[in-house]
């Protein structure tokens, strides 16, 4: 080494160049860890809050405000969720809720929650959550957020039910800063009653000429005068004059999505200018196309772990969801097959995945699932 030094030309420049920067150059030694630390407080594997606040939205459906525990909470897009961790008898779950706040404050985080039938966070933090309470949360996540570059400034907004919250962040975002985009929210629920946040999204539409709302309600009391019925193509076409520019966003159940994909489809837009937040597994998964027709969703299978433990599981229950039941921790952020955070590997046996789950290619090569949106049709032995 040293005979391949001496033959480096000036090299004795060099060596006394190299001796001036050792004694008055920056010691880049201080710095050692500094990049791990901004890519931790950006991006922190956990967050921990406290519930400072409750608000009523409906009769069934409340807005949580979390502030942070040590004062600082990671930024976000308007758009993206937190998985929110519960124990609850015994029993240590998550569930991603979009944030409903507005990304241009971070003085707390909002989301959302809808009552939904046998719900077992929802229910929780309906009837049970109270203010002072302790959660920990992933930090924010999610791809269903507004892109510069791609989406273009006139925007539409189709919502169903609670898939109305990640629109309170990006509509509020847009008004409150005064960004140069138009915004079309078009807003489908069961009844005027249930619509959550009717009033503030009256109000903001009253206030800005850029932002435009209409409800839609398929369960009209007599006294009702807006819109009824679904969101269909008939409708769309006539509240939207831009058909050929606008950029589509949809939140709301998975029959939703069918339904206004389908719409959308047949008015010409493209796929290109549809965007869909990835939903949780729905709760009647015996209907999703292909499910296998000699499961009815309660057939009991049983489950080897790596680990040597053995637990029981339902057909039509996400393994995931058992695992957790089992008390059996699983790394988890989306539930919703996005992320892979919760992928376990199918040693052997046979389990069903609906749409919209994304598997990467190494993952189907080495036998890896998405365990949020596995449903057991056999007995079944799994790597965590």
């Amino acid at each position: 080494m040293r005979r391949f030094i001496s033959q480096i030309e000036n090299i004795e420049k060099v060596s006394e160049e190299i001796a001036v920067l050792k004694k008055n150059g920056k010691d880049y030694s201080i710095d050692r860890g500094r990049t791990q630390k901004l890519i931790d407080r950006l991006h922190p594997k956990k967050v921990e809050l406290v519930l400072s606040e409750i608000i009523g939205r409906t009769d069934e459906a409340k807005t949580f405000r979390f502030v942070s525990k040590n004062g600082y909470l990671p930024p976000f897009e308007a758009g993206q969720y937190i998985n929110i961790f519960a124990e609850i008898d015994g029993v240590r779950t998550s569930r991603p809720y979009s944030l409903s706040s507005s990304p241009r404050q971070r003085a707390y985080y909002d989301i959302t929650i809808a009552r939904i039938k046998r719900g077992f966070v929802s229910d929780y933090f309906l009837d049970k959550a109270k203010v002072g309470d302790s959660f920990e949360a992933s930090a924010p996540a999610g791809e269903f957020h507004y892109n510069p570059v791609f989406h273009g400034k006139d925007l539409v907004f189709l919502a169903g039910g609670s898939g109305i919250t990640p629109f309170m962040s990006m509509t509020k975002e847009v008004l409150n800063v005064g960004l140069d985009r138009n915004i079309h929210l078009i807003y489908g629920a069961r009844t005027e009653k249930s619509a959550i946040f009717l009033e503030e999204l009256r109000d903001l539409s009253a206030r800005h000429d850029n932002f435009k709302f209409t409800l839609i309600v398929s369960e009209p009391t007599e006294d009702y005068k807006g819109e009824t019925g679904f969101i269909t193509g008939e409708c769309i076409k006539k509240q939207i004059k831009n058909l050929d520019s606008a950029t589509f966003y949809i939140c709301g159940p998975q029959v939703m999505y069918d339904f206004c994909k389908s719409e959308l489809s047949k008015l010409g837009v493209e796929n290109k200018r549809i965007h869909q937040e990835m939903f949780g597994s729905r709760q009647d998964i015996q209907n999703e196309p292909g499910w296998p027709e000699n499961l009815t969703g309660k057939e009991e299978f049983t489950v080897n772990l790596s680990d040597g433990r053995k637990i029981k599981v339902l057909s039509g229950e996400s393994l995931l969801t058992s695992l957790e039941r089992a008390g059996v921790r699983v790394n988890v952020c989306c539930r919703s097959g996005e992320c892979s955070l919760c992928r376990v590997k199918l040693v052997s046996g046979k389990v069903f995945m609906p749409r919209g789950v994304l598997l990467r290619y190494v993952d189907e090569k080495y036998g890896y699932i998405h365990s949020c949106k596995a449903y057991p049709m056999s007995d079944l032995e799994v790597i965590l």
